[in-house]
């Protein structure tokens, strides 16, 4: 076959690392049976990698081949899968747990892809793999169509539990300040106010990012030193970051402070980048684990469906919850990778390690937690809304005591099931990439709220 590649990556991330990752790519693709045509380059936005798409129509090819080398958003995936009516395919790789930054996050470039193409019913394969090594079967298997998308669906409503009837029950009425828009690419993001309400009894306000910005610029200054106070009791560090940056993220929790009250809301879904960074000044990362110990939940990139989850599962646990990303399997190790910047409940860190004030790890602006995740059993969930159909997706493992697999807060768990086998469920199911995690055995609570809602339910 004549293979087309389209090597996504986002400059963001370690481009070195990424350029090395991309070399042994190539070097697989070129010792395959097949010719392989297209960029061998890493395309860092939408322009040039609709110039490749356009040679790649030009040319004539196969099969389009999506090397995911980085984290990037589902817009071009979206795109990539409609311009052409060919076999499409998604490589993504594996990266270290060296303990250091998350350095390409390509895991989570597929996630995200893998629910959007599912949205738009656009069958794909996928193949998640280090370069290195023999894996010429596996990349044969997946440019042959034998590595094919599955979807995975949820087969039916469980019985409505007095348990799930008092968790639906008492999340009815609570109201979500929806902060900023989401990113541009981030269907996993989406929500509909009447669809919320209806499932769940949810209000959703829609606020803009600068209501914030202007709430925590004015918000005052002793009440800031306070905060910082009780912040450097619980951290190490606090005064290694830059401090007039360490300052406006501080703040942020006052804003959101002050717009609870004002308005009295129970959670947020925030657009956390890159305006926070780029036109304020300062992490809303920090701040949102604040929010998140007090049992306010805050989802990160303006998740509304995100923070839905979370009160779910804070009211069924009855204790804080992390919304995480899945952004490492290994079964070979028969382990997973939960992270997100360092926005974890400062209740979840392990006593054996020190809590540490850190800096985002591609923006390089305070505040963000840093800890590994204490051992112990832990739920996952997600209102999900993959493959156009409202369900749950619930999941359960053991955190495990493991070193920091990357910076910011992260665990590594073993899922009841093999890992391999929740690899694949992820992605057939189209599962959004952000899941909802509490410590303990929630799931019998949960199927009860998923009977209590009308959802169908999925195990993985």
């Amino acid at each position: 076959m004549k293979i087309g590649i389209l090597p996504l990556g986002r400059p963001t991330f370690d481009v070195d690392f990424a350029n090395q990752k991309l070399s042994a790519m190539l070097e697989v693709l070129d010792a395959s049976a097949h010719a392989v045509v297209g960029p061998r380059v890493l395309l860092f936005d939408e322009a040039a990698t609709r110039a490749a798409m356009s040679e790649l129509a030009a040319e004539g090819v196969d099969q389009i081949l999506i090397l995911q080398v980085t984290f990037t958003d589902a817009s071009m995936a979206v795109a990539i899968g409609a311009a052409f009516d060919l076999p499409l395919s998604i490589w993504s790789i594996p990266e270290p747990r060296s303990g250091g930054r998350l350095r390409l996050n390509s895991f989570c470039g597929l996630n995200l892809a893998s629910h959007a193409l599912g949205l738009n019913e656009r069958p794909f394969s996928w193949l998640y793999a280090e370069p290195e090594g023999d894996i010429s079967g596996a990349l044969n298997d997946l440019l042959a169509g034998m590595r094919r998308v599955a979807p995975l669906m949820p087969a039916q409503i469980p019985p409505a539990t007095d348990e799930g009837k008092r968790v639906a029950k008492a999340v009815e009425g609570r109201r979500i300040a929806r902060i900023g828009e989401r990113p541009e690419g981030f269907q996993t993001c989406d929500y509909n106010v009447d669809t919320l309400r209806s499932l769940a009894g949810v209000q959703v306000d829609e606020l803009e990012l600068e209501t914030l910005f202007s709430e925590a610029k004015i918000a005052d200054r002793g009440a800031a030193a306070l905060l910082k106070e009780q912040v450097a009791a619980d951290v190490t560090g606090l005064a290694e970051v830059d401090q007039e940056q360490l300052d406006r993220s501080l703040r942020l929790k006052l804003g959101l402070d002050n717009l609870r009250s004002g308005g009295g809301y129970d959670a947020f879904a925030i657009r956390c980048w890159p305006e926070t960074f780029t036109e304020y000044g300062g992490a809303v990362c920090g701040p949102a684990a604040m929010m998140g110990e007090g049992r306010v939940p805050c989802a990160c990139e303006a998740d509304v469906y995100g923070a839905l989850t979370q009160l779910i599962l804070m009211e069924a646990a009855q204790a804080p919850v992390f919304l995480t990303d899945l952004v490492d399997m290994d079964g070979a190790d028969d382990t997973g990778v939960v992270w997100h910047c360092g926005q974890a409940p400062l209740s979840m860190r392990d006593p054996e390690d020190p809590a540490e004030a850190t800096i985002h790890t591609n923006r390089k602006q305070p505040l963000l937690y840093q800890f590994p995740l204490r051992p112990g059993p832990v739920t996952l969930v997600r209102i999900s809304q993959a493959h156009n159909r409202p369900h749950m997706i619930l999941s359960f493992g053991e955190m495990l005591r493991r070193p920091m697999a990357y910076t910011g807060t992260s665990g590594v768990i073993r899922f009841e099931r093999p890992a391999d086998a929740v690899l694949g469920d992820i992605i057939d199911s189209g599962l959004e990439h952000h899941m909802a995690l509490a410590y303990g055995d929630h799931r019998s609570a949960l199927r009860g709220v998923a009977g209590a809602l009308n959802l169908p339910l999925l195990e993985i």
